[in-house]
């Protein structure tokens, strides 16, 4: 089984914590060049040292604000002209707050497909043009099992995670002919700061104690447990290799049997 990502660039957003850090971790293991993408610089720089360099690689870092989409596409440019071709894209950037639908203002939904699937947009333009340069390209979403069944509380989050999805299942019927896949991780609940943010949030609209609501999700898993960013990173740093060439258009539920759908 070939794994090796051996002169292979990546470009892993979100990278200075949770998942998006565990993937670049993996990639580089892998024998990836590893760029983080993240908006704050000192984490950047954090991040960039505990990455490791199996083949001698040299890793590096883009400063860039999902908030604020121009910002992003400045600092791309940039990235595009200097950096050489790029294999593989690794889109993950955190969800939106919590809340129901119906209660949600208009800006909510706004800001979070702009900060999401507009983002992204930026980036695959910018990318695949390499990727197609160079017959080889990887993209994978970092999304959630909202996408198969919405999670109560997350109105907003249900909505734009289901339009990213079908944003990514799209690109990858378009981009197939050219050597590159787009495939969806879902994750389910993982220790990550945003499942802590999540269990407090819950707990203090139910009037619970965290312990409590933890306990109420895990009873939700078959496995038992909550997943960690690992676990994930596996699953994408293997989509990204020449071994899964084959995995295209996918949606995986990586949540220890959690969603009870297909």
């Amino acid at each position: 089984m070939n794994l090796d990502l051996t002169h292979k660039k990546a470009l892993v957003c979100g990278s200075t914590q949770g998942i998006g850090r565990a993937i670049a971790h993996e990639l580089a293991a892998l024998g990836a060049e590893v760029t983080l993408l993240a908006r704050n610089e000192t984490a950047l720089r954090e991040a960039q040292a505990t990455l490791p360099t199996p083949a001698g690689q040299q890793h590096g870092y883009l400063v860039a604000d999902f908030a604020d989409p121009a910002n992003l596409e400045t600092a791309l440019a940039g990235f595009v002209a200097s950096a050489g071709p790029v294999h593989i894209l690794i889109n993950n950037t955190g969800g939106p707050p919590g809340g129901q639908a119906i209660d949600a203002q208009l800006i909510e939904f706004s800001n979070a497909f702009a900060q999401h699937l507009l983002c992204n947009q930026l980036l695959v333009q910018a990318l695949v043009p390499q990727m197609k340069a160079a017959g080889y390209g990887r993209i994978v979403n970092i999304i959630s099992t909202s996408v198969k069944e919405p999670i109560p509380g997350l109105g907003v989050s249900n909505t734009i995670r289901g339009a990213v999805a079908s944003w990514g299942k799209t690109l990858a019927t378009e981009l197939a002919p050219f050597g590159i896949t787009v495939n969806n991780i879902l994750p389910g609940y993982t220790s990550t700061g945003r499942l802590t943010s999540l269990i407090g949030g819950r707990a203090s609209k139910a009037g619970k104690s965290a312990a409590e609501i933890e306990v109420g999700m895990l009873a939700e898993i078959p496995a038992g447990r909550f997943g960690t960013a690992e676990e994930i990173a596996a699953v994408a740093a293997f989509w990204c290799t020449p071994a899964a060439a084959y995995v295209n258009g996918t949606s995986l539920a990586v949540d220890g049997g959690r969603t009870r759908t297909h």
